[in-house]
C-alpha cells in the first residue's frame, strides 16, 4: 500500500476512543508512563473539545484507522508569525508499510500552507529523512532546531 490509499482526516469527538487509543500506543512505544489509563483519551478530547489540537487521524482500507498525528498552534518568535508544531505522529504496528505515516505528515503540511502559518516545528521521532523530503517537497525549508519555514521569506515580518 502506499500514501495515496491512506485516507487522512480531522478527528471529532466522535473519534475520541481510537484518537485515545493510538495515543496511548504512542505512549507505550516511547515508554512514557502514564498511572491513569484513561488520561490519553481524557487529554485528548479536551484537546479536541477545546480546538487547542489539530488531531488527524489516518484511515487504511481493510486496516481501520491506524495513525494519528497532533499539531499545537504556536506563534513564531522568529517570524513573528504563527506556526505549527507537531509533537505526536504514531502509526500502529496494524498499519506500519501502509503510508500512513507519510499521508500524516504531507497532510500536516498541506494544511499548514493552505493555512498561511510561516513554519511547521518537527517534534516528533518520525524519521527526519522521511520529513525533510517531504517538508521540501511541499516548498518548506529547513531551519535549526527541526523548523521548518515555508517559502524563502517566510521568516519575513509581514
Amino acid at each position: 500500500m502506499n500514501d495515496e490509499q491512506s485516507v487522512v482526516r480531522v478527528a471529532g469527538m466522535g473519534d475520541v476512543e481510537v484518537a485515545g487509543a493510538l495515543f496511548r500506543g504512542y505512549l507505550d512505544f516511547y515508554e512514557v508512563k502514564v498511572e491513569d489509563p484513561d488520561a490519553p483519551r481524557a487529554f485528548l478530547a479536551e484537546r479536541i473539545r477545546a480546538g487547542e489540537s489539530l488531531v488527524l487521524l489516518a484511515d487504511v482500507p481493510e486496516a481501520g484507522t491506524v495513525g494519528f498525528a497532533q499539531v499545537y498552534r504556536t506563534f513564531s518568535s522568529l517570524a513573528l508569525r504563527p506556526m505549527w508544531i507537531l509533537s505526536d505522529l504514531y502509526v500502529d504496528p496494524s498499519g506500519r508499510r501502509t503510508g500512513a505515516g507519510r499521508a500524516l505528515l504531507r497532510e500536516v503540511l498541506r494544511r499548514a500552507r493552505e493555512a498561511g502559518v510561516c513554519g511547521v516545528q518537527l517534534e516528533t521521532a518520525y524519521d527526519n529523512h522521511v520529513a525533510q523530503a517531504l517538508y521540501e517537497a511541499e516548498g518548506f525549508e529547513r531551519e535549526e532546531f527541526h523548523v521548518y519555514f515555508h517559502g524563502p521569506d517566510a521568516r519575513a515580518v509581514g
